[in-house]
């Protein structure tokens, strides 16, 4: 039975985006979808940055028992409020303050300060760049690995197929869009992480990970798994040339 809420998600089918979906659905709550348009720079529009004055998704707004707007940006702190104000059964959480509360946090960080950032730059010099340059596509690929092999020994290491402790988390809800861009990131194959894999297919078979999994739209980067080089390549070209507008607008002063 789905929950009603008056919250908003302002969003597109990246793995940041798949970040909130996720954990909505599997809390059954109820939500609009607005999906920005990136080609048209819709994320850069006035009416947007008033909700997240980065100018990035995803974005939340939701109100308050007073029926004040509150308005939320960066992935991770909507997941932490998205536990903190719904999530009473800590059904993708532990009760704050415990130890297992901590390491989930913990967790979250490692994706927002490690695995987002360093992944982020292996698929854009590996798919985006002017020129495909050697230095930087390793520098980014080979972090990506080491990060990839700190997630597989922490998955061998907990035994329970979760990240912490005996539940899917917001750990794993923050992780796991980004290990599904793998392929599209310069990662053809992640078979050398076995207790990833499990991992990545266990949560795939939750209703909450499929239903999340495909807002705004059905998920693209899982598709991209297993392709060769050069249809990646095709289907980046899509994508170059309002990466490329994005990148002039805002090297502009």
């Amino acid at each position: 039975m789905s929950v009603k809420t008056d919250i908003t998600l302002y969003t597109e089918g990246t793995p940041n985006g798949l970040k909130t979906s996720i954990a909505l659905e599997e809390l059954g709550l109820e939500y609009k979808v607005v999906t920005l348009d990136f080609s048209a720079h819709e994320q850069k529009e006035p009416w947007f940055l008033e909700i997240n004055p980065n100018g990035r998704i995803p974005a939340l707004t939701d109100k308050d028992e007073s029926g004040r707007e509150i308005k939320i940006f960066e992935s991770g702190a909507i997941l932490m409020y998205i536990v903190a104000t719904y999530d009473e059964e800590n059904r993708i959480s532990y009760p704050y303050g415990t130890m297992e509360h901590w390491e989930t946090v913990s967790w979250l960080m490692w994706q927002m300060g490690g695995l987002g950032p360093m992944q982020g730059q292996a698929n854009h010099f590996t798919r985006f760049a002017p020129e495909k340059l050697k230095y930087p596509i390793d520098r980014y690929v080979n972090e990506t690995h080491r990060l990839y092999r700190t997630l597989d020994r922490q998955l061998a290491k907990n035994g329970t197929g979760y990240i912490v402790g005996d539940r899917v988390t917001i750990a794993d809800i923050a992780i796991w869009p980004w290990v599904a861009a793998h392929n599209f990131s310069g990662l053809p194959s992640i078979a050398q992480y076995p207790a990833i894999v499990n991992w990545f297919e266990k949560l795939l078979q939750r209703p909450g990970f499929e239903a999340g999994r495909n807002v705004p739209r059905p998920h693209f980067h899982i598709t991209l798994n297993g392709l060769p080089e050069d249809e990646l390549d095709k289907v980046a070209e899509s994508g170059k040339k309002w990466q490329d507008e994005a990148r002039e607008r805002d090297a502009a002063i």
